[in-house]
Parts: structure tokens; sequence; C-alpha cells
């Protein structure tokens, strides 16, 4: 093997074993999802966006990152993607009173622990998640 061909082949390695870690993909919403997981006993951390918002992409880039950084995110919270324009309207956004998409919600049990809306700084969206893990271990 040439040495060239030894580094590509590096690096392509390298980059394939970061690749999970990019993107950690949650739930999409579905009617009745989140029930069931509060049923369930588990956290819940919603995320009300929409494919053309840039405040939504800069929020799922800092969750992504925060993920990540702590596997502990991702093994004891149910990440929830609810898609805006298929939901506005719908019963569990009306109930949560979401004012409008890039909004990130915590929940468990019957109580919601935190909120942000439009909020895109990592320490403010980390305090939010760590609100939401702390609820899923206690």
């Amino acid at each position: 093997m040439k040495r060239r061909d030894f580094i590509l082949s590096g690096t392509a390695t390298l980059a394939a074993a970061a690749l999970p870690n990019l993107a950690i993909a949650a739930v999409d919403y579905a009617p009745g999802l989140v029930q069931k997981h509060l049923d369930a006993g588990d956290t819940v951390f919603l995320d009300f966006k929409a494919d053309w918002c840039g405040t939504c992409k800069a929020q799922e880039r800092v969750i992504n990152a925060l993920k990540s950084e702590n596997g502990d995110y991702e093994k004891n919270i149910t990440f929830v993607n609810v898609d805006w324009d298929a939901y506005s309207k719908a019963d569990l956004t009306k109930r949560l009173k979401i004012p409008r998409r890039s909004t990130l919600v915590v929940l468990k049990g019957n109580k919601e622990l935190g909120r942000i809306v439009a909020g895109t700084s990592k320490d403010q969206i980390k305090d939010l998640m760590d609100t939401a893990l702390t609820a899923s271990v206690a």
C-alpha cells in the first residue's frame, strides 16, 4: 500500500468512526407518543421545529453537540421532534401553549420542567437538557 493510499484510508476510517456522533436522531412526533412516554415514566424533551426555520437549525446543532459530549442525555431522555408545519394546531401544541416553532420543552409525568422559546445559547440549552437529565435519574 502506498503512503498516500494509507493516509486516505486512515482518514476515511476516522471520519466514519465520528459519523455516529454528528447527528443523533430523535423520535418524530405522532399523536399519543408523548403521553405513552410520560405514562412509562420517561422524561421527554420536545423540540417544536420546522425544516425552514434557521433558529430551529441552530438549536438542533447545539442539541446534537451536547448529546455528543454527554451520552447520558441520549440514554436517559426521550427526544421528540414535533414538526411545526404538521402539528402547530394539534392538541399537544395547544395544551402546552406553544407560541411558535423553535420552542423546546421538557416534561416529566404531568409537569413541565422547563422551556426555551427561540433561544440558541449553548448554556441555556444545556441547562434545559441538564434539568431533563436530573429528572430522569431522580
